[in-house]
């Protein structure tokens, strides 16, 4: 129990997820890639059902990394471009013992200020979130009944997600010892 506990406390460090976040970074730039973490920081929570039958909430967030949201200029009113960030869906246990999917969807910090201000923009955020979770994970979900929990930011633990760019020149390449006992590829 005790061991446990230690564990526990080092997941929740921020000095230790920081160390993990670094070890990485490094790792990735070895293979050619940069990483940048996206925190998500909470917004709002759609709840929802999948299938029909299982509660889901997926989690409106918001990072700077995200690109702004911007309008073009159509006949007959605008079209935004809102680029996100979508974690992979996960299941958590809660307190009664029942499972929740939970999703992660990441906009910049302006879109969600728009939505703030606009309920025609909040629709268009709740229904792009919706629209992201079901074509990127391959669910179906209930957008009848999908509400806007009130009072609620965030649901379940939040996980930082990755986003990977190539670095330019690819990754450095292995020093060729000569007397390697493989095989050449």
């Amino acid at each position: 129990r005790a061991l446990f506990a230690e564990y526990a406390a080092e997941l929740t460090d921020p000095e230790q997820r920081r160390l993990y976040e670094e070890e990485v970074a490094a790792l990735e730039r070895e293979r050619g890639a940069e990483v940048r973490f996206v925190h998500p920081t909470p917004g709002f929570v759609l709840r929802t059902s999948q299938a029909g039958s299982r509660r889901c909430y997926i989690n409106v967030c918001s990072n700077a990394l995200m690109g702004e949201p911007r309008a073009r200029a159509e006949r007959g009113g605008q079209r935004w471009e809102l680029p996100y960030s979508l974690a992979p869906g996960r299941e958590e246990l809660r307190p009664a013992g029942r499972r929740r999917l939970l999703y992660d969807v990441v906009f910049h910090p302006a879109a969600l200020r728009l939505a703030a201000r606009s309920a025609r923009f909040r629709r268009l955020l709740c229904d792009t979130a919706l629209e992201a979770v079901e074509s990127h994970c391959g669910v179906g979900l209930d957008r009848n009944n999908a509400t806007v929990l009130r009072g609620v930011s965030y649901k379940g633990v939040p996980q930082a997600p990755i986003i990977r760019s190539p670095l330019p020149g690819g990754a450095p390449k292995p020093p060729d010892d000569g007397d390697s006992p493989l095989p050449p590829f």
